[in-house]
C-alpha cells in the first residue's frame, strides 16, 4: 500500500465516506433514483384505476346527448377571499428570556436582529473562566455564523468543513489491531482531551451569560442560514438532546475497512449522526465529561423563572 493509501485509510470512519452537506441543507434531500417499492405499488395501481375511472366517465359524456339549457343562470359565484400564504412560525419551546431570568444573563439582549461582531463575541470568550486558549481551538473568523452552521449540521449525516467552528484535532485517526480485529484506538482519546478539558473547564453559568448577551447575533445567522421562522435556542437545546442520546461507549468500537475508509462495524453506529459519530470518537471518558457538561448547558438555557 503506498503512503497516500496509508494516509487516507488512517481517516475517521464515516465523516469522510460521504460528500458534504451544505450548511442547512439535509442529505436526505439529495436526488434519489430509484425503482418502485413493494410499498408504492397500491398506490400506482390506484392511481391507474383513477385514471381509467376519469377516462370511462369523459367517454360516456362525449357520447351523451347535451343537456338542455337552464331557464336561469345562476348569479356568479363572487370570488373567495385570498388567504395569506405567510407561513406561521412554530411555538417557541425555550425563549431565551427563561435563561437570562434564571441568572445566566445578567445583561439584557437586544430585541430583533443584531450585527455579527465575532470580535467582540471571540474576547468574550477568551475572558470566560476557563476560556483562556480558545482560540487555539476554534476556528475564530465569521464565528457567530460557524457555531450556528456547525450546531444546525450535528444531526445530520456529515458536516462540511468549510463551516465547522472547531479546529480538527492534532494527529491522525488511531485504529488498533488484535487478530485481524480493528477497532477505534485508544490513542485517539489524547486527541480529543483538549477540546473536552476546555469544555468542562468553562463556567456554564459565564458562558450562557455570554451566549444570552450575543442571542441576536446567532438568531440573525440562523435565519440567514435559511430558517426564517425558526428559532435558534430551541434548535440548539435540540441538538444538545440529540448527542445526549448517543450511546455510552464501553468499549472500543470495532471497525471494518470495505474499501479505503474505516467504517463502524456496528451497522446501528454506522447509520448515526456526524455528531453521535464525534461523541462515540471520543473515548469512555471524554463522553462522559461531554455529556455531564451538556446536561449542565441545557438546564441552564430551559430553565424558566421561578414563580413568586
Amino acid at each position: 500500500m503506498t503512503e497516500l493509501a496509508h494516509r487516507q485509510a488512517r481517516q475517521e470512519p464515516a465523516l469522510a465516506s460521504l460528500p458534504p452537506s451544505e450548511a442547512g441543507v439535509d442529505a436526505q434531500d439529495a436526488d434519489v433514483r430509484s425503482t418502485p417499492s413493494r410499498g408504492a405499488l397500491p398506490w400506482i395501481a390506484a392511481l391507474g384505476a383513477i385514471a381509467i375511472a376519469a377516462a370511462a366517465l369523459l367517454a360516456w359524456r362525449m357520447q351523451s346527448p347535451p343537456a338542455p339549457a337552464p331557464v336561469a343562470a345562476a348569479p356568479p359565484t363572487p370570488p373567495a377571499a385570498p388567504t395569506s400564504t405567510a407561513e406561521t412560525p412554530p411555538p417557541i419551546r425555550y425563549p431565551i428570556d427563561a435563561a437570562r431570568a434564571s441568572g445566566a444573563g445578567e445583561s439584557s439582549a437586544p430585541a430583533g436582529d443584531a450585527p455579527l461582531d465575532d470580535a467582540a463575541l471571540l474576547a468574550g470568550l477568551l475572558a470566560l473562566p476557563g476560556g483562556a486558549g480558545l482560540d487555539r481551538l476554534l476556528v475564530t473568523d465569521d464565528l457567530a455564523r460557524r457555531f450556528v452552521a456547525t450546531v444546525d449540521n450535528l444531526p445530520r449525516a456529515t458536516v462540511a468543513g468549510r463551516v465547522m467552528a472547531v479546529r480538527p484535532a492534532d494527529g491522525s485517526f488511531a485504529v488498533d489491531s488484535d487478530n485481524d480485529r480493528a477497532t477505534v484506538g485508544r490513542g485517539n482519546a489524547p486527541r480529543y482531551a483538549p477540546y473536552v478539558k476546555t469544555l468542562q473547564s468553562l463556567d456554564t453559568k459565564a458562558l450562557v451569560a455570554l451566549y444570552v448577551r450575543h442571542y441576536p447575533a446567532f438568531q440573525k445567522a440562523y435565519r440567514d442560514l435559511g430558517y426564517p421562522n425558526g428559532y435558534f435556542n430551541d434548535r440548539l437545546v435540540d441538538v444538545i438532546d440529540h448527542l445526549l442520546a448517543t450511546p455510552d461507549a464501553t468499549e472500543p468500537a470495532a471497525l471494518v475497512q470495505p474499501r479505503i475508509l474505516y467504517e463502524y462495524a456496528n451497522p446501528d453506529f454506522e447509520a448515526r449522526s456526524a455528531g453521535q459519530k464525534a461523541m462515540l470518537r471520543l473515548g469512555p471518558e471524554n463522553e462522559a465529561t461531554a455529556k455531564a457538561k451538556l446536561r449542565d448547558l441545557r438546564r441552564a438555557l430551559t430553565t424558566a423563572p421561578a414563580r413568586p
